[in-house]
């Protein structure tokens, strides 16, 4: 193994384990802020449990997205130097505008409304928990707006051999972040309701021979929320997925021929529901596919009849662009001078494109079969049932790593993709990007970042496994009546007492 596999390495192993937490810190704090909205409006006790139950594995979760995410940036430095130069004058407006905006503002409301039960009013206090789940997305977004960025450069000039922003309107409204931030946030919800539906089914599987659970209507309400917002954030996939799809084959086209190993130009082309041999072959001689006739190239236009172009001319048309061999730069090691190939992993595209379909369909159906087994107060009894709500929490997970994946390995062998109608001369291989290290440096950081984050791992899995067992009683244990307290209002609309209910985290 070379440096630049190793970076790479590196660089995909601590990504993907950090997005594990993003979703669902973005989904869950928006969904927690609505349950905290409910109680506010009806004063019911079930939507203040609902708050602090799902708010406290909120936090949990947060925390260790925030010390994963801390890595990403030094990674820049770390490993990918030339990158960093290269593209530093525009990566860095979007990465500072999410660390001094977007992420000053989620830290400091999140604290706010960590400290702030009992002691803020009821409406500014929930104003703190909306304001934080809406940086959370903003944050998303100027991330997103960032790597769009890389995946189609836009608002740069050519200075000097590298890029300069002469327009932050444009990287900020790039129409590939637009399509991008949407199909994100649906995946994000995606996954905070399946994480509702698969520890709120349990809960409710685990109690339901009990003869009274003053909790179940926290669990059964929270199981319908996690059960339809999953329904809809997988029909909003579908919809911005589409409208990806479209642009990345004006935008990369390989990587959508990829996507569907359609080796040879087709015209109608036909999309592969599965394939069955070796897709790595980029003659695709040896495999066979199972297809829809037409409907790729609807996916690509919006039209059954239009030519969809192939892995192998597209090779072609990319060598007169970009050049067949790598420049015979010294810093790119044993690919100086080495032919290019544009041609990215096919199984790796393929499968991950189908994975991540999949797998958000089958988030989506457990949630619907979950709403129709416990319509009018039901409760499946066997234990089937907390099988399937437990293990179809990791189904977006699954879908949404697959289509990062996805995303990041298509562009191969670019790390700065050119755009076909962008300025001459603006992209950057993948090979020219990594730093001047030894295989021994990166490989120490490679295993150490692996082993801590394996510790970070256990820790949160423990944390949530302890929190999640404990149920309603372990993050809201009964509080004596009082008559003190900062809240502006010290009666629910129903007649219950607030202060029975409440606690600092």
């Amino acid at each position: 193994m070379d440096v630049l596999e190793l970076a790479r390495w590196q660089f995909g192993i601590t990504t993907v384990y950090h997005f594990l937490m993003v979703p669902l810190t973005i989904g869950l704090s928006v969904l927690v802020a609505a349950m905290q909205t409910a109680w506010v409006r009806t004063g019911k006790p079930r939507h203040l449990k609902m708050t602090k139950f799902w708010g406290k594995l909120l936090l949990v979760n947060f925390a260790m997205g925030v010390v994963t995410g801390i890595v990403q940036e030094f990674q820049f430095g770390m490993s990918w130097s030339a990158y960093s130069r290269f593209v530093g004058d525009v990566f860095g407006a979007p990465l500072a505008m999410e660390g001094l905006l977007a992420f000053f503002v989620e830290s400091v409301f999140l604290g706010l409304w960590i400290f702030g039960w009992d002691r803020l009013p009821k409406k500014i206090h929930l104003a703190c928990a909306w304001a934080f789940s809406l940086a959370t997305m903003a944050s998303a977004y100027f991330i997103l707006a960032a790597n769009s960025w890389m995946q189609h450069p836009v608002g740069v000039e050519f200075v000097n051999g590298k890029p300069t922003m002469n327009s932050i309107g444009a990287v900020l409204t790039n129409n590939t972040a637009l399509a991008a931030i949407p199909h994100t946030l649906a995946g994000a919800f995606s996954v905070a309701a399946a994480f509702l539906v698969g520890v709120a089914g349990w809960h409710l599987w685990r109690k339901r021979a009990a003869e009274s659970d003053e909790h179940r209507d926290v669990w059964r309400s929270s199981l319908r929320l996690g059960g339809w917002v999953g329904v809809v954030a997988f029909a909003v996939l579908a919809i911005t997925g589409d409208a990806q799809g479209k642009l990345m084959f004006e935008q990369q086209p390989m990587k959508m021929a990829s996507a569907e190993a359609l080796c040879h130009t087709e015209k109608p082309a036909s999309f592969s529901i599965i394939a069955i041999g070796d897709v790595a072959n980029a003659n695709c001689e040896d495999v066979k596919t199972f297809n829809v006739p037409a409907l790729l190239s609807f996916l690509a236009h919006n039209d059954f009849s239009t030519e969809v172009k192939g892995v192998e001319n597209l090779v072609s048309e990319y060598q007169a662009k970009y050049g067949t061999n790598y420049p015979n730069d010294p810093a790119l090691g044993s690919l100086a001078g080495k032919p290019i190939d544009y041609v990215p992993s096919l199984p790796v595209t393929y499968w991950g494109f189908r994975i991540m379909i999949g797998f958000g369909a089958i988030s989506a159906g457990i949630g619907l079969l979950a709403l129709w087994l416990t319509r009018r107060d039901r409760i499946p009894g066997g234990r089937w049932f907390p099988l399937m709500v437990l293990g179809g929490i990791a189904t977006p997970f699954i879908g949404n790593s697959a289509g990062w994946i996805f995303t990041e390995m298509g562009r191969q062998p670019f790390v700065v993709a050119p755009n076909p109608t962008g300025v001459e001369g603006m992209w950057m291989f993948t090979a020219q990007a990594v730093s001047k290290l030894t295989v021994g440096e990166v490989l120490t950081s490679l295993i150490s970042l692996t082993v801590l984050y394996a510790v970070l791992g256990v820790v949160e899995l423990y944390l949530m496994r302890k929190y999640v067992r404990g149920g309603v009683d372990a993050v809201m244990p009964p509080a004596a009546p009082s008559d003190s307290g900062g809240s502006d209002d010290s009666e629910d609309s129903d007649g219950s007492d607030d202060q029975a209910l409440s606690f600092a985290y």
